[in-house]
C-alpha cells in the first residue's frame, strides 16, 4: 500500500486530486468500507479486512502529516495548510455562525482529524501546527463582538485539546512574537501577532482607527441611539453581552487546558506575564494606542483571569494562605517594584527589598545544602529515586515555579485588572464627562441660533453633533460589554474582596486599633490594589441591583479600618474614595434599604465610624496636592452628607457626643474650625456669584444689546454664565450641608462652641451670615430661579437663628453674648430685629424667635458694657496687648521659637488651622505652648489697679 501511495502522490498525473484531498479522500473511503463490512458473517475474514483499513488510515494520515508540513515534497511548494483549516472549520460549523460561515462546507471524514492530531508526534506537527496557528490568528483578525470569531475559536479549543498541537502553540514564533515594528509598541505588536492575541482582540469596546475591527458594533447597534426604541437598545445590549460571555468562556477553557497540560503551562503564564509587561503604560492617564493594546484586549483577559480565580473566591477566602506577597518582589515573572506603594518610600522600598532577597537567597542555600546532605545518607536505588524528586522540588523551589498557581493567577490578575478592566471603567467614565461637556456646548449653540444663525456658528453645531454621535456610540459599547454584565461586575467584587481580606491579614486582621507601626510587607504593597477595589464599589454601587445578594461588610471594615490611618495610607485621596464608597452605600442614595444594616448592625461601624470620618475631614485640609484647596470641598461634601445620616441613627449619634466630650480640645475642635472656616469661605462665593450671575442674566435680557454683541463675545458669556452657575450650584449645596450640621450638632453638643479659642470665631461667623441674609444688600440676591442654584435663603436663616440660640442655651459662663458684640465686622443690634421680624413672616418657631430676640438684647448690653469699659481712663501698656488682636491678654503663652508672648485663646485659634509659630513659620503645636505665668500676674495686677473687667 505504501508502495503504491508513494507512486501517486510523486507521479505527473495531470488530471488527477491534488495530494490533500486524494488522501482525505482515501481516508473517506477507507471508513466508507468499515462501514460495508460490519455486517459480514465470517468475522475471520471481517478482522482481516478491518486491519487491513486500519492501516490503510495509518498510512493516509501519516503522509498527509508529510504532506503538509513538506508541501515541496508532492505539491511543487503549495501549502495545503489553507484548505485543511477549512475542513476543520466544517467540522466544528454551527448554526449561530449564520451566512458568515467559515471553511469550504466539506466536513472531514470521521475520525480523521483526530487521528492526524492524536497519533502524531511533536516532531512531525510542528511543521504543520506552524503555519495552521498563523492562518488560525489570521481568521479572527480585525473580527469584531458581531463577526464570526465562533468557529476559529472553537477550532482553537479542538486543536489545543492533543497535549502535542498545545505544545506547539506554545513553541510558535508568534507564541510571544519578537519582531518588531517602527511604528508600533511591544503591547500592540503582542496583540495583533500573537496567536492568542487575535483571539483576545475580539471585542465591542472601540479601538484606534488603524486597528478598528468590523464590523462596527457602535455603527450597527447604536447608530442615532437618541432616536432608538429602549426595546431596541436592551436587544442590543443582550445580544454583545451574551456574544462576549462565550468568548470569555470559550478563551479561558483554552487557558484552562493549556495550564492543565504541565508541558506548556509555564509558557501560559510567561505569555500572561509579557502581556501585562508590555502594557504597562496603560496605568498611565494618556495612553498610546500604538505602543498599547487595546482596551478591548484587556477587557476581554481580565474576564478571563476572573474565571481562571473562580475556584478560590470562596466565601470563607479559604486559599489566602497561599498568596504569598514576596512573590510581588521576588518574582521574576512580574515587576511590581515599579509601582507606587501604599505607604512605603522608593528609598525604603529598596533597601526592605534588597533584604528580603538576600533572605530568600540564604533560604534556598540552606534547602538545597539539607537536600545534599539528606541525599548522601541515602543509598541503592531508593536513593536515585529520592535524588531525581528533591531535584524537581529544588527546581520548583528556587526557580520561577516556587510560588503555588494561585499565589501567580492572584497577582496577575491584580495587574490585569488594573490595566484592563479598571482601566476602562476610567475610560468610561472620561466619555461620560466628555459627553456631557460637548451637550451642554451644543444646547448652548443651539439657544445662539435661534438669535441669528451664522455660517460658523452651523459648522460647530454640525462639528459637536458628530462628535456627541460618536461618543453616545462609545458610551453605548462599553455599557454593553462591561457595565450591563453583571456575571463580569461579580466576580469582579468577589475578587477584590479576596483582596482586602488578604490586605486585612498582613496586619492582623479585622481589629481596631490598628498596630502603631506599619509592616513593611504591607507598606510596600502596591497602592492600585486598594484603589482599584475602591473604584469597583463606587462602580457597582451606582449601577442598580449590582450589589444585590452581594456581602458587603467586610469591604465596610476595611475602610473604617484604614481611612484615618495616614501611618498605613500615605495617599489622602485613596482614602477619600473610601469615603465616596460609603457615600454611594447611603439608603437614600443606593436605593435599598439593605445597606442601612451595614452602618446600623456593624459593630466596627458603630465603635469608629463617626470618630474616623471626623479626623479625615480635619486631616484632609492639607492633602499636598497643588489643588487640595478645591479637592477639600468635594471630599467634605461626602463626608458631611454620611455625618448627617449618622446623626439620625441614635448609636452613632451617641457615639458622636462621646466623642466631643472626650476630643474637645482636641480632634473635634478641629474639625469645628473647619467646619466654619469652610461655611464662611463657601456662603461668601456663593453669593459673590450669584451677582455675577445677574449681571449676565440683565445683559441677556437686553436682547437688541445682546444681539448687537459679536458672536464669539455672546458663546463666551454664555460659558461663563454656566460655569458660574455650576460653580454657585456646588458651592451652595456644600454650604447648606456645612450650615445644617452647625444647626443639628450645637443643639446637643453646644459646649465646644464656647471654648475661648472658638466663641468669638463661632459668633463672627454667625454675624456675617445674618448680614448677608437680612442686611441692605439682601435684596440683590434674588434671582429668577433660586432653587435651580440650591439658594434657600429662608431656611439658611432659620438655620442661622437656630445656631445662636443652641448655642446661647449652652451658654452657662455668659460669654456668647459678649462674642456677638465684640465683632466689629458685622455685628449690629438692629440685624437681630430685622432678622426676627422676617422669622415672624415666614412662620418660624416661635420659641426660637423669642429667645434670639432675648440673645440680641444681652449682646446689646454686652456692646454697652464694651463701650464703657473703653472709656475708662489709663492706657494699656503695649506689652499687655495681643501682638496679633491688640486686645488686653487674658492668659499670655510664650511660643518657644519666636520667644514672643501672645494670648492663649489667639494661639489656639490660629493653631485649629495652622500648626505653624505666625511670626516665623517654625513648627508649633499647643503643647509647646510655655505659660508666661510672670506676664499673667502683671496683667492681672493691672486690670484690678484700673478697675477693668476680665
Amino acid at each position: 500500500m505504501e508502495r503504491v501511495l508513494i507512486d501517486r502522490l510523486s507521479g505527473d498525473f495531470p488530471t488527477a486530486e491534488p495530494p490533500f484531498p486524494y488522501l482525505v479522500g482515501c481516508f473517506r473511503r477507507a471508513v466508507e468500507e468499515n462501514r460495508k463490512i460490519a455486517s459480514m458473517k465470517d468475522p475471520t475474514l471481517r478482522s482481516e479486512i478491518e486491519s487491513a483499513i486500519r492501516q490503510a488510515k495509518k498510512l493516509v494520515v501519516s503522509y498527509c502529516r508529510i504532506h503538509l508540513g513538506n508541501p515541496d515534497m508532492f505539491s511543487a511548494g503549495k501549502s495545503a495548510v489553507p484548505e485543511f483549516l477549512d475542513m476543520i472549520f466544517s467540522d466544528v460549523a454551527s448554526t449561530m455562525d449564520g451566512s458568515n460561515s467559515l471553511g469550504s462546507g466539506v466536513s472531514s471524514p470521521p475520525g480523521f482529524v483526530d487521528e492526524f492530531f492524536r497519533e502524531g508526534d511533536l516532531e512531525s506537527l510542528e511543521p504543520v501546527m506552524n503555519e495552521l496557528y498563523e492562518k488560525l490568528r489570521a481568521s479572527v483578525e480585525r473580527v469584531s463582538a458581531l463577526g464570526n470569531f465562533h468557529q476559529p475559536m472553537r477550532a482553537l479549543q479542538l486543536l489545543v485539546s492533543y497535549p502535542n498541537c498545545a505544545k506547539a502553540l506554545v513553541s510558535h514564533s508568534n507564541w510571544i512574537p519578537k519582531e518588531t515594528f517602527f511604528f508600533m509598541g511591544d503591547g500592540r505588536v503582542i496583540e495583533l501577532r500573537s496567536i492568542l492575541g487575535a483571539f483576545f482582540h475580539v471585542s465591542a469596546l472601540p479601538d484606534y482607527k488603524d486597528f478598528r475591527s468590523i464590523p462596527d458594533v457602535g455603527q450597527q447597534c447604536f447608530l442615532e441611539s437618541s432616536t432608538r426604541r429602549p426595546a431596541d437598545l436592551l436587544s442590543s445590549f443582550t445580544t454583545i453581552r451574551t456574544v462576549m460571555n462565550i468568548l470569555y468562556d470559550n478563551l479561558a477553557e483554552v487557558i484552562f487546558t493549556l495550564l492543565k497540560n504541565v508541558d506548556t503551562r509555564v509558557k501560559v503564564l510567561n505569555y500572561i506575564a509579557a502581556v501585562i509587561m508590555k502594557n504597562s503604560a496603560r496605568s498611565r492617564i494618556q495612553v498610546d494606542p500604538l505602543s498599547c493594546a487595546s482596551t478591548g484586549m484587556f477587557v476581554n483577559l481580565s474576564a478571563v483571569m476572573l474565571r481562571l480565580c473562580e475556584p478560590f473566591l470562596d466565601a470563607t477566602a479559604s486559599k489566602r494562605d497561599k498568596i504569598d506577597a514576596n512573590y510581588l518582589f521576588l518574582s521574576d515573572r512580574l515587576d511590581f517594584r515599579q509601582l507606587t506603594a501604599i505607604h512605603a518610600s522608593s528609598e525604603d522600598m529598596s533597601a526592605w527589598v534588597e533584604n528580603l532577597k538576600k533572605l530568600d537567597q540564604q533560604k534556598d542555600l540552606n534547602l538545597k545544602w539539607a537536600m545534599q546532605t539528606n541525599d548522601a545518607t541515602t543509598s541503592g536505588n531508593h536513593n536515585e529515586n529520592c535524588a531525581s524528586s528533591r531535584k524537581k522540588e529544588m527546581k520548583s523551589i528556587t526557580g520561577k515555579d516556587k510560588y503555588p498557581f494561585i499565589c501567580e493567577c492572584f497577582f496577575m490578575t491584580a495587574r490585569v485588572l488594573n490595566l484592563g478592566l479598571m482601566k476602562a471603567l476610567s475610560d468610561f467614565k472620561n466619555i461620560i464627562q466628555e459627553l456631557a461637556r460637548f451637550e451642554e456646548d451644543l444646547s448652548t449653540f443651539n439657544a445662539m441660533r435661534s438669535q441669528g444663525p451664522t455660517p460658523q456658528l452651523e459648522n460647530d453645531i454640525r462639528r459637536l453633533e458628530k462628535a456627541v454621535e460618536m461618543l453616545s456610540q462609545e458610551k453605548f459599547c462599553y455599557e454593553a460589554q462591561i457595565l450591563r454584565d453583571g456575571e463580569l461586575l461579580q466576580r469582579a467584587l468577589s475578587y477584590y474582596r479576596l483582596v482586602i481580606i488578604w490586605l486585612v491579614s498582613l496586619v492582623g486582621g479585622f481589629n481596631m486599633p490598628l498596630p502603631l507601626e506599619c509592616p513593611m510587607e504591607f507598606a510596600c504593597l502596591p497602592e492600585h490594589f486598594i484603589e482599584d477595589a475602591m473604584d469597583m464599589l463606587i462602580c457597582t454601587s451606582r449601577i442598580p441591583r449590582a450589589l444585590d445578594g452581594f456581602l458587603l461588610d467586610d469591604f465596610l471594615n476595611f475602610i473604617i479600618m484604614f481611612m484615618a490611618s495616614p501611618s498605613y495610607l500615605k495617599n489622602p485621596y485613596l482614602r477619600a474614595k473610601m469615603v465616596e464608597v460609603l457615600n454611594c452605600w447611603l439608603p437614600q442614595r443606593s436605593g435599598t434599604s439593605a445597606t442601612a444594616s451595614l452602618f446600623d448592625g456593624n459593630q466596627l461601624s458603630l465603635d469608629y465610624l463617626v470618630r474616623n470620618l471626623l479626623k479625615l475631614y480635619v486631616d484632609i485640609e492639607f492633602t499636598g496636592s497643588h489643588t487640595q484647596f478645591f479637592d477639600k470641598f468635594t471630599i467634605r461634601h461626602n463626608i458631611a452628607e454620611l455625618l448627617e445620616y449618622l446623626w439620625n441613627v441614635a448609636s452613632h449619634r451617641n457615639a458622636w457626643r462621646k466623642i466631643a466630650k472626650e476630643e474637645e480640645k482636641g480632634v473635634y475642635l478641629n474639625f469645628l474650625n473647619f467646619l466654619i472656616n469652610d461655611s464662611i469661605y463657601l456662603l461668601d462665593e456663593s453669593l459673590n456669584k450669584i451677582l455675577e450671575l445677574k449681571e449676565i442674566e440683565a445683559e441677556m435680557s437686553n436682547s437688541i444689546e445682546w444681539e448687537r454683541r459679536p458672536a464669539q463675545e455672546r458663546e463666551e458669556r454664555m460659558r461663563q454664565f454656566h460655569s458660574r452657575e455650576n460653580i454657585v450650584r456646588f458651592d451652595m449645596k456644600l454650604a447648606n450641608e456645612d450650615v445644617g450640621m452647625l444647626a443639628f450638632t450645637s443643639e446637643q453638643i453646644p459646649s465646644p462652641f464656647l471654648l475661648p479659642e472658638m466663641v468669638e470665631r463661632v459668633a463672627s461667623m454667625l454675624n456675617y451670615f445674618l448680614l448677608q441674609l437680612v442686611g441692605p444688600q439682601r435684596k440683590s440676591l434674588s434671582v429668577k430661579d433660586p432653587e435651580k442654584y440650591e439658594f434657600r435663603p429662608k431656611q439658611l436663616l432659620k438655620q442661622i437663628v437656630e445656631i445662636y440660640v443652641h448655642i446661647a442655651r449652652g451658654d452657662k459662663g455668659n460669654v456668647f453674648p459678649a462674642a456677638v458684640s465684640k465683632d466689629g465686622r458685622s455685628y449690629n443690634a438692629q440685624l437681630f430685629t430685622a432678622a426676627a421680624d422676617i422669622l415672624w413672616k415666614i412662620g418660624g418657631d416661635a420659641n426660637i424667635i423669642k429667645e434670639f430676640i432675648e440673645l440680641g438684647n444681652k449682646a446689646k448690653a454686652a456692646a454697652s458694657e464694651a463701650m464703657d469699659a473703653e472709656a475708662a481712663p489709663g492706657e494699656i501698656p503695649d506689652e499687655f496687648l495681643d501682638p496679633i488682636q491688640y486686645t488686653l491678654m487674658k492668659d499670655p503663652v510664650i511660643l518657644p521659637s519666636s520667644k514672643i508672648s501672645i494670648d492663649r485663646a489667639v494661639i489656639q485659634r490660629h493653631l485649629l488651622s495652622d500648626n505653624t509659630d505666625p511670626f516665623n513659620r517654625s513648627h508649633l503645636t499647643q503643647d509647646m505652648l510655655i505659660p508666661n505665668v510672670e506676664l499673667k500676674a502683671r496683667i492681672e495686677d493691672f486690670i484690678r489697679r484700673q478697675g477693668l473687667r476680665k
